[in-house]
């Protein structure tokens, strides 16, 4: 079942927060939903500008259509991520998105107002949710290039009011890519959580979005470079940060960094252990089942776990 994010949000604001994943391929597809099945989980796919480009946008949207007919019990949004305002438009007239984001937040402030109030009149004459941005964050991430400033709580008042969007994601010190803090001796790498607050405060019940929440987990860094891999220094938001984000007000997490380790870890392996392998099934098997595992200690950590019947009774009644 395909829903709105603005859907799924009313349902879990400030109990959990829900994971949006980012998908390239076949086999991110499936295990995406096997992952999320076996987790009982709502979720939200999101595909980004590079993934419309790398296959042409028409494989991921019968991919995922096909994936709705093979696990019908799945209930999810199909949302575009960091889109510019021609992208959105193009995902809006589609009539295939449930949601889209604007990024429109590396203009100064009047003309991101401006920006996403025109694709929010489009969007919302569809009934399609709108995400926006507010503040940047740091980092690489395909298209995405960035450095970190903070939100500010009273403009994002204003952003929200004047804008009429549906969620906003905040910059509160994530970054994109594999490499999202300078490690300093002694230094808890964080969040700034302070922002947040203040502004769930001043936006009671209003959604938020972290971006760039990937993890980076050690073991899986560790385990590519062993089988020849060469990601130094990387490094993400610890886990025990983005478990509490949920109860905060933040609704939506993105993940995607970590499903790309993921998808190295396996294949390096694979590769390195069977040299004598060249069918991409044989693989492609394995990666679905990682991948799966990963998205399912994911919800659990978001605390979206075990609330995919809830969720569908409720959304089903409407």
């Amino acid at each position: 079942m395909i829903v709105t994010t603005a859907q799924l949000f009313k349902l879990a604001y400030g109990r959990y927060a829900i994971g949006a994943y980012n998908i390239n391929n076949l086999e991110q597809t499936v295990g995406l939903f096997k992952g999320n099945l076996a987790s009982k989980a709502p979720f939200i796919i999101q595909i980004s500008k590079g993934a419309r480009k790398y296959s042409d946008k028409r494989f991921l949207e019968g991919m995922i259509r096909a994936a709705e007919e093979v696990f019908p019990e799945a209930v999810f949004a199909v949302h575009l991520d960091h889109g510019d305002e021609e992208t959105c438009y193009d995902c809006i007239k589609s009539g295939f998105y449930s949601s889209v984001m604007i990024d429109a937040s590396h203009y100064e402030f009047e003309q991101n107002v401006a920006i996403t109030q025109r694709v929010v009149d489009a969007a919302h004459a569809k009934g399609i949710s709108v995400e926006a941005e507010l503040g940047q964050l740091g980092g690489v991430e395909e298209d995405v290039v960035g450095s970190v400033k903070l939100t500010d709580p009273d403009q994002a008042v204003e952003f929200v009011k004047r804008t009429t969007c549906d969620s906003l994601a905040v910059a509160i010190g994530t970054s994109h890519g594999a490499f999202k803090f300078k490690a300093e001796p002694g230094k808890k790498l964080g969040l700034h959580f302070e922002v947040v607050e203040k502004i769930k405060a001043k936006l009671p019940g209003f959604p938020m979005v972290l971006h760039g929440s990937s993890s980076v987990p050690k073991s899986e860094v560790d385990r590519i470079n062993a089988a020849g891999g060469k990601i130094k220094d990387s490094s993400g938001v610890p886990e025990e940060d983005l478990a509490k984000a949920g109860k905060m007000g933040v609704c939506k997490v993105n993940i995607d960094t970590d499903g790309r380790l993921v998808w190295t870890r396996v294949h390096r392996e694979f590769f390195r252990d069977k040299p004598d392998k060249f069918d991409l099934r044989d693989v492609g098997v394995i990666f679905m089942e990682e991948y799966a595992k990963m998205i399912a200690g994911k919800n659990q950590m978001l605390g979206s776990a075990g609330h995919l019947d809830e969720v569908r009774a409720a959304l089903s009644k409407k």
